[in-house]
C-alpha cells in the first residue's frame, strides 16, 4: 500500500508522515530529504544552483540511502555517498537552495527513480513530498493534501529551526516559507498542486493525533 502526503513548506507533512508510519507499521520515506541532499552536495561542491545541467549531472551521481535501525519504520539516518547528512540537511543555507534544485526535470527524474525503487521494496509505505500523489505514485490507494495558515506554518517551522539551534526570526522565517511556495506553485516540473483525488486536510488548530487519528481512518477504508 502507499499512502502519499502532500503539502506546502510546514503543513505538518513529516511529522504526520512519521507518526502515521509508526502507527501503521509502514515505512516512512522522506523525498524532501532527498532534493535537500542534492542541494547540500551542490553547495558543499561548489556547483552552482543556477547551471541546471550541471547540478542534474551531479544528482545523478550521487548516492542517497535511508538507514533503519532495528527495523525501525521511520529511518533513523541519512546518507551521502556513506556520509551522515541527517542533520546537515535542515539548515537555513540548504532552505534556501532546495526549491531551486528540486524544479530542474532531470533532478526530479533521478529522484523519482529512486522512490519507485525504495517504495517497490516496501509492503506499505508512506511518502510525504510535494507531488507524490500527482507525478511519483498518481495511483496512490490513499492520498492527502496538508495545509496549515500562513501564521501556523511561520510558527510552526521558527519552532523547528530553533529548536535546532538556528538564530532567526519568525518574520524572516515567514517571507522564506512565501518565497519557497511562489517557487513550488509556479515551477514547471511536478508543481506543488493536489491530486483531483486527494483528500484536502487543513492541519491548522489541530494536534497530530487528530490529524493522524484523520489519516488513518482514510487508510482504514481502503485495507483489505
Amino acid at each position: 500500500m502507499i499512502i502519499a502526503i502532500d503539502g506546502p513548506a510546514a503543513s505538518g507533512k513529516s511529522t504526520v508522515a512519521r507518526a502515521l508510519a509508526r502507527r501503521i507499521g509502514a515505512h516512512y520515506l522522506d523525498t524532501g530529504a532527498m532534493y535537500r541532499a542534492v542541494a547540500l552536495a551542490a553547495l558543499q561542491r561548489g556547483v552552482p544552483l543556477a547551471d541546471e545541467h550541471a547540478v542534474a549531472t551531479l544528482a545523478g551521481t550521487l548516492s542517497i540511502e535511508f538507514i533503519h535501525a532495528d527495523d525501525s519504520p521511520i529511518p533513523t539516518a541519512v546518507l551521502l555517498d556513506n556520509a551522515d547528512i541527517t542533520t546537515a540537511i535542515r539548515t537555513p543555507a540548504v532552505d534556501d537552495a532546495v526549491s531551486a534544485v528540486a524544479r530542474m526535470p532531470e533532478v526530479r527524474a533521478a529522484m523519482v527513480a529512486q522512490q519507485r525503487r525504495i517504495a517497490a521494496e516496501a509492503n506499505a509505505i508512506v511518502l510525504e513530498g510535494r507531488d507524490i500523489g500527482t507525478v511519483v505514485f498518481p495511483h496512490a490507494e490513499v492520498k492527502v493534501f496538508l495545509t496549515a495558515s500562513a501564521g501556523e506554518r511561520a510558527r510552526r517551522r521558527h519552532a523547528e529551526m530553533t529548536g535546532r539551534g538556528h538564530s532567526v526570526d519568525e518574520d524572516t522565517v515567514r517571507s522564506g516559507l512565501q518565497r519557497r511556495d511562489h517557487a513550488d506553485s509556479s515551477r514547471e516540473a511536478a508543481p506543488l498542486t493536489a491530486a483531483e483525488d486527494a483528500v484536502m486536510l487543513d492541519t491548522t488548530g489541530l494536534s497530530v493525533t487528530e490529524v493522524v487519528d484523520a489519516v488513518a481512518a482514510l487508510v482504514e477504508r481502503v485495507t483489505p
